[in-house]
């Protein structure tokens, strides 16, 4: 009788327990784990946090089964996209999606909390109005140009490569930097363990009026933040953003009623 009981009681365990997790490549500087299993324990939530680096995101079809939500970071925020059922109008808005939830007939419905992130992260700073260089063109970069616009800055995208209403590093001249309040990596470069790498800038057209605001929250300050601050700009580093975008994720995998 007893044996039957605690065997009751393993399967409820196992039952109850919610599976969430990132995906993503690589993952080696990711602290999303760490920062759920510790939510996890001091909230005494029953769920668990997995990463799953994955080197194509085709490979999702065979993780998805097992978990109630995940979050999607680099180079995926995108590619994730013809995979779900529904997209809130922000993500669709965006272009991207860096939040999943999976309802209980395993379709997939995407979100955005990376706008929550940067939006909570910018709110103390004067803005409105002013310009902004925005380093990258990926789906961190779409999420900073929608906030950004929505405080009516005007947005210069940098990215390797030229396109269209896009230049490349070669040609952000040390006028552009005079002209620009904010800018914005929202690139992998300098994130650990590259930390001594930086993106291509005229730091030196950098000053006092200048934020320099990095998505990156591994290293808290990359060596982009350092050359900013050594010229006397104020630096914003990613850790902010970061909590705000994963706590803003579990609110949405954990409301109930919705699908």
């Amino acid at each position: 009788m007893a044996i039957q009981f605690f065997c009751i009681a393993l399967f409820t365990i196992f039952v109850a327990m919610k599976h969430f997790g990132l995906i993503g490549y690589p993952l080696g500087h990711s602290a999303s784990a760490a920062y759920f299993t510790d939510k996890f324990s001091r909230e005494s939530i029953d769920a668990e946090y997995t990463l799953y680096e994955i080197e194509n995101i085709t490979a999702l079809d065979g993780i998805k089964g097992g978990l109630s939500g995940f979050n999607v970071t680099i180079p995926y925020k995108k590619a994730v996209i013809p995979y779900l059922a529904t997209i809130s109008p922000e993500a669709e808005a965006i272009g991207a999606v860096n939040c999943v939830k999976v309802d209980s007939k395993g379709l997939l419905h995407g979100y955005n909390t990376d706008a929550v992130g940067i939006r909570a992260t910018l709110l103390p700073y004067d803005l409105c109005g002013q310009r902004a260089i925005i380093l990258g063109t990926g789906g961190a970069a779409a999420a900073v140009k929608y906030v950004l616009q929505e405080l009516a800055m005007e947005v210069v995208m940098v990215s390797r490569n030229t396109s269209q209403n896009v230049i490349t590093y070669e040609q952000i001249s040390e006028d552009i930097v005079y002209s620009t309040r904010l800018i914005v990596n929202a690139t992998p470069v300098g994130m650990f363990p590259n930390i001594d790498n930086a993106p291509q800038l005229p730091y030196h057209a950098i000053g006092k009026s200048h934020i320099l605001f990095d998505l990156i929250y591994n290293p808290a300050q990359t060596r982009f933040l350092a050359l900013g601050a050594a010229q006397g700009a104020t630096t914003i580093g990613g850790g902010e953003m970061f909590r705000r975008q994963a706590e803003a994720s579990w609110e949405i995998w954990s409301a109930k009623g919705e699908f």
